[in-house]
């Protein structure tokens, strides 16, 4: 038997002088900045463990690896502006380790915070109400003068090349 999935939630703040820039260094920040993101939809596998850590406490790979994931951005480049970036997660009551993920971003936390929340509603919801809220990961910034990126990234696992070519 495997070990069970371990999903590593992490966040982290960037500034750039432009947007690109910005959100490479809110990824540095959130520790996968080495990776080639491949973005997953929301669902948890059961079995799997969700962990909210720093940056340096992220899967470890190879520079270029693929990371399967899920993540949300947000991005300002206007001064005053607020970037916020928000993952939450819920879990099917049976306690299976199943779950959904749900990623949202926008220009203040209540909004985020509210979309999270009315987006794990909703799924539960879609799935006969059978799914509790179980945790939440928000990151903001604030725009002074160049453009800035917050992110929010819960990582599922990583893979090398080698692993994903079919031709060997």
């Amino acid at each position: 038997m495997s070990d069970p999935l371990t999903i590593r939630v992490s966040a982290g703040t960037g500034t750039g002088r432009t947007t690109l820039a910005a959100f490479d260094s809110a990824l540095a920040v959130a520790g996968v900045s080495d990776f080639n993101l491949v973005r997953l939809s929301s669902v948890v596998p059961p079995g799997s463990r969700i962990l909210e850590v720093d940056g340096s406490e992220q899967l470890r790979g190879d520079h270029g690896d693929a990371l399967y994931c899920v993540y949300a951005r947000a991005h300002a480049s206007l001064p005053g502006h607020e970037a916020w970036a928000g993952v939450a997660w819920s879990r099917r009551d049976d306690g299976s380790g199943a779950g959904l993920f749900v990623e949202h971003e926008g220009p203040s936390h209540e909004q985020v915070s509210t979309d999270l929340t009315h987006s794990l509603e909703d799924l539960s919801a879609t799935r006969g109400g059978i799914y509790h809220p179980e945790g939440r990961r928000v990151m903001g910034i604030t725009c002074s003068t160049l453009p800035v990126c917050a992110v929010v990234v819960a990582t599922f696992r990583r893979a090398g090349w080698e692993a994903l070519d079919s031709e060997h």
